[in-house]
């Protein structure tokens, strides 16, 4: 018997456990990045359509959510919302807390792109009628995305590696399973090694597939 047999037995005993977990990662991964994404424009709006007041607290969102760790307000509504009687499911925490981290990121892409446009452009929208919604809609947030494509498909690939935290809130992802295998077995290398590159495959493709949209739709220098 070689020394990978037990390992692999304990594998395959798992299989359809990894494989729940694995469809439970790229779930929340799908599901984060189109909240963050749909919550970045949000807030990026309210940086430039808002007043002076929504723009300053909207700043500082921004600032605290780029500025904490994302585990600690997993933590917060998991394991201390219960103590004012609100109880969350893990995915709904995940959601939440992913969501309000990731739009913070997102947010501030857009606005570093949008300080780089040309301001004449948004001039003359106004100059011909166009209300500053209707700025934001049609000259700059077309102009922002675009060039904000490699830090938003970036940030994806953050959100895929990241999720792996979410194990810590009982949610049932393909890193909880590994690590179950792991404390089952004591074959502890072997188990996050397998982990390492699982996760390197499911980037890899990521990464594929964003640079190919980026050469689809960001601007040529």
């Amino acid at each position: 018997m070689t020394p990978m047999t037990p390992f692999i037995r304990d594998l395959a005993a798992y299989w359809p456990q990894i494989l729940t977990g694995l469809e439970n990662t790229l779930l929340l991964t799908v599901i984060i990045s189109v909240t963050g994404f749909l919550g970045g424009i949000a807030v990026f709006y309210l940086t430039v359509v808002s007043g002076k007041t929504c723009r300053k607290w909207t700043e500082r969102y921004i600032s605290f959510f780029i500025g904490t760790p994302l585990l600690v307000y997993l933590f917060l509504m998991y394991y201390g919302l219960p103590e004012l009687g609100v109880r969350l499911s893990p995915l709904l925490v995940s959601v939440i807390g992913f969501t309000l981290n990731v739009s913070a990121y997102n947010a501030r892409y857009l606005t570093t792109a949008y300080n780089g446009l040309d301001r004449m452009e948004i001039e003359a929208a106004g100059a011909q009628g166009f209300t500053l919604p209707e700025t934001f809609r049609f000259v700059i947030l077309p102009q922002a995305l675009r060039f904000s494509v490699p830090s938003l498909t970036n940030q994806v690939i953050q959100n895929l590696k990241d999720t792996s935290v979410a194990f810590l809130i009982q949610y049932n992802d393909f890193f909880s399973q590994i690590q179950e295998i792991a404390s089952t077995n004591f074959e502890f290398f072997k188990a996050y090694v397998l982990a390492g590159l699982v996760y390197l495959a499911l980037v890899s493709f990521v990464v594929a597939a964003a640079r190919a949209l980026e050469r689809r739709i960001v601007l040529p220098t």
